[in-house]
């Protein structure tokens, strides 16, 4: 297991609980300004290009931003580690927002093509590649080891709430002020978050635990060999990976087409988005009031399993009464294995190696799965759009096949 020595980012478990923590809010504060910026900027994207262009052209406008994640998520990593957390969140921030500023600009001033928004969306997604590594793992730096599991949960809480404020927000910007105020608005909301950002403190690291500096190649080489050589680590990883591939692509592509399926309309589709995030958002807050969860790696894999299976009930449901209900249990069951996983993830992480590790366990879910949604859509096509969730299912399901089987991530537990 890497070092675990003391520094103020990981001080003993007896102190105050990170929701009291002046620090760790001004961080979530933060975040919460951002995330929401964020929907907003998408749902700006999104209607700029359908007014553009085709709905396959708009769908591959606002898929733009993942390939760039993917193919650079890796290096985002070794930057958040190099030059820290807080100052790469601070950077890449100050970046989004004036990226999006000056799409706002352009669509004050000219009426665009799609592809300048492409080129905007491919640019943000250059960005995204280096501020969500050290975006996840900034939490690590700010508070003690025993309170990563509330901040987890208090992460997913702020999720939500953007989630619920992103869409009226953003839908009324494009009603005021079009496309361009939409763009501003967004712009704006991740600007805010600058000034809460500058307030917050990390915690220095101790000696041992800051590795002698190479070439970005060969720092990019020794974060994935930490990763590899360690026993909890290594399935840990590969099992966010095939959970995020599986669940991914059915609970959003996947959604919407079972709601035209279904005859459910886009109210149906809302009420299926609404339950999952109200489960996601128990989750978060059971998480954030416990603060701690024995025997984690046993209840990652057991909350992911279920949350499989959840996944594949919701393709028979036949009513928006029972999709409703059973894409609850979907939230609550993946929100509480992401959270616990991404507790354990850090938890197990060598602080030096943070940003590293959350670059390798989030790459599939921010830049490999989002673009496997055209062959969700033609497999649904194909075959129709059970099979796709019960594949998405039993794909997710292998990711607590890898946990069960790995003694040492069976039996890991969170700090105290």
């Amino acid at each position: 297991m890497p070092s675990t020595s003391t520094t103020a980012a990981h001080a003993p478990a007896s102190e105050r609980g990170a929701h009291r923590d002046p620090n760790v809010l001004r961080w979530l504060g933060a975040y919460v300004s951002s995330a929401i910026g964020d929907n907003v900027y998408y749902i700006a994207l999104s209607w700029a290009a359908v007014q553009n262009g085709t709905p396959a052209q708009a769908g591959l406008v606002t898929a733009a931003s993942a390939l760039p994640r993917a193919v650079l998520m890796l290096g985002g990593g070794v930057i958040a580690d190099r030059y820290g957390p807080r100052r790469t969140v601070l950077a890449s921030t100050a970046v989004r927002a004036v990226l999006v500023l000056i799409a706002a600009a352009l669509l004050l001033a000219t009426s665009p093509g799609l592809w300048l928004l492409a080129a905007v969306a491919v640019l943000f997604g250059v960005v995204d590649a280096v501020f969500l590594p050290a975006a996840g793992a900034l939490p690590a730096r700010i508070t003690g080891r025993g309170q990563l599991a509330r901040v987890q949960g208090m992460r997913g809480l702020a999720t939500r709430l953007a989630n619920i404020l992103g869409g009226p927000l953003g839908g009324l910007g494009v009603a005021v002020g079009g496309t361009a105020g939409a763009f501003g608005l967004a712009a704006l909301l991740v600007g805010v978050s600058l000034p809460l950002l500058l307030t917050v403190r990390v915690g220095p690291l101790a000696p041992d635990d800051t590795p002698d500096r190479g070439s970005a190649l060969a720092e990019l080489r020794a974060g994935l060999r930490h990763v590899r050589q360690d026993p909890v680590l290594r399935p840990l990883v590969i099992a966010a990976a095939l959970s995020d591939l599986g669940f991914v692509g059915p609970m959003n592509l996947g959604l919407t087409l079972l709601a035209r399926d279904r005859g459910w309309g886009s109210s149906g589709m809302g009420w299926l988005i609404t339950g999952f995030g109200t489960g996601a958002g128990a989750a978060s807050l059971l998480l954030t009031w416990r603060g701690r969860v024995p025997r984690a790696g046993i209840v990652a894999a057991v909350t992911n399993v279920l949350g499989a299976v959840a996944i594949a009930s919701l393709a028979q449901t036949s009513s928006v009464a029972a999709g409703t209900c059973v894409a609850v249990c979907v939230g609550l069951l993946a929100g509480l294995a992401g959270a616990v996983t991404g507790a354990l993830i850090q938890t197990a992480a060598g602080p030096a190696y943070v940003g590293r590790v959350t670059a390798a366990s989030t790459l599939v879910g921010f830049g490999v799965a989002p673009l496997t949604f055209p062959v969700v859509g033609w497999a649904a096509d194909l075959w129709g759009i059970g099979p796709v969730f019960v594949v998405g299912a039993a794909i997710s399901a292998l990711g607590s096949a890898v946990v069960l089987g790995a003694g040492s991530l069976r039996r890991a537990e969170l700090p105290r």
